[in-house]
């Protein structure tokens, strides 16, 4: 008896020690999507999500913004150096699919820092970020007068790393303006634009739903959609579930992905040109960081 009572026991804590590492585990993860769900787009919602205004968190999106693949130092090899250079990648995939015969103005609808913004304007002749997020827009805004910013980088625990922001001295700053308005609810002059991108924004809108459905009213006939995507549709980012474009099961059993929410909204106006993954990797620290493959479509505005 004794010697199943202590079997008992030893199954027990060998329980609570499974369940308190996959709580950790999981705890972890949490913390990390957290973070990263509440700050990727430097964006503080009417919805929700206050810490978006936190500068510290400001500082990593310049970093995962502006650093360099050498200055990143990934000494793990389970992510390639190809997942770095994420905004740079977005405006290159912008410019392959510019339509010259349109109007050369572009809107980055989530433009943070403003990285993605100004490597537009090498093609552009002007382009216009927006953004809820005043510190951001800040940097940004900084980024465009000077060309350059400070910034720190976490090490671990108190040990930061001033680091240096620099926008390529080849780009005419001058092209760039930031605005602060939120992507559901532009300023009513803003005009239209010969491409629009929405890089890891929509899911942070207010109302996905509404902005594809007007998202057309922004985009000149014969004009470009690029969005790109995670679709990290959940209720811990307090958007309600009416306003999902995806992520849910109808009552047949048919599962709705975030692809088919695009279709669904965009086809009525769009037709789509290219669908393909894009990988990103976001730091934390140099022992932490999130590896993110992200879905890229890219539309062209119907002639009216």
């Amino acid at each position: 008896v004794n010697d199943r009572a202590d079997m008992d026991r030893q199954s027990l804590i060998f329980s609570g020690a499974v369940a308190g590492g996959l709580a950790t585990l999981l705890g972890g993860g949490l913390l990390v999507w957290r973070w990263w769900k509440t700050h990727q787009s430097g964006h503080a919602h009417k919805h929700g999500h206050s810490l978006f205004n936190k500068e510290d968190m400001v500082e990593k999106w310049m970093g995962f913004q502006y650093e360099s693949p050498s200055e990143y130092n990934m000494t793990f090899s389970f992510a390639s150096e190809n997942a770095l250079d994420f905004p740079q990648r977005c405006a290159e995939l912008c410019k392959k699919h510019k339509n010259d015969a349109v109007l050369s103005r572009a809107l980055d609808v989530g433009c943070s820092v403003g990285r993605i913004s100004f490597e537009l304007a090498t093609a552009f002749d002007e382009v216009v970020g927006v953004d809820t997020c005043k510190i951001s827009l800040g940097k940004a805004n900084l980024l465009k007068s000077k060309g350059e910013a400070t910034y720190k980088v976490d090490i671990e625990g108190q040990i930061t790393s001033e680091r240096k922001a620099i926008v390529n001295p080849d780009i005419d700053r001058s092209r760039v303006k930031f605005i602060e308005a939120d992507g559901c609810n532009l300023p009513s002059d803003i005009g239209k634009f010969g491409l629009v991108i929405v890089s890891n924004t929509l899911h942070h809108l207010p109302d996905p739903k509404a902005f594809l459905t007007n998202v057309k009213d922004l985009i000149f006939p014969a004009g470009i959609l690029v969005i790109i995507e995670i679709y990290h549709w959940h209720e811990m980012m307090d958007l309600p579930k009416d306003r999902w474009i995806a992520g849910y099961t109808k009552e047949n059993g048919e599962e709705v992905r975030g692809f088919d929410g695009l279709k669904e909204n965009l086809s009525p106006n769009f037709t789509l040109l290219e669908e393909d993954n894009m990988n990103a990797v976001v730091r934390f620290s140099p022992r932490m960081y999130n590896i993110l493959n992200c879905h890229t479509t890219v539309w062209k505005r119907r002639m009216d």
